[in-house]
């Protein structure tokens, strides 16, 4: 099973959709991580592609209302839910809108998010 998820392919037809939306959009890196590609943007992880689904950095004040939505459910790791880290199944971003539904949320979060950049510690 572990090596399934290293092993996946990046779904380049997600990831165009996904970048596509976000072009407009100020301060966006992207980044391989995840088994995917991740979109920094202002230098905060706020949405990563990952085989057939996307993962999204959400306000955790919405996390339990957004989870029981079709084709969303919590990000998991080390074995517990991640408040604030939804993930959302290919299968229900058919349209534009339906993706940009998703994307919305992670961006309208993203000004708000705490950076996770690492400050470098020089010795002096």
């Amino acid at each position: 099973m572990l090596y399934k998820i290293f092993c996946m392919a990046i779904n380049e037809k997600l990831t165009s959709r996904v970048r596509e939306l976000l072009a407009d959009v100020d301060k966006v890196d992207e980044k391989k991580m995840f088994s995917g590609i991740a979109f920094m943007v202002d230098a905060k992880l706020c949405i990563a592609v990952r085989g057939d689904n996307i993962m999204l950095r959400i306000d955790p004040a919405m996390h339990d209302e957004l989870v029981e939505q079709q084709g969303c459910s919590a990000m998991i790791m080390k074995g517990k839910d991640l408040n604030g880290y939804v993930v959302v199944d290919e299968s229900v971003l058919n349209s534009k809108k339906e993706l940009n539904h998703w994307i919305k949320l992670a961006l309208d979060y993203n000004p708000k998010a705490k950076s996770s950049k690492k400050k470098s510690h020089k010795a002096q």
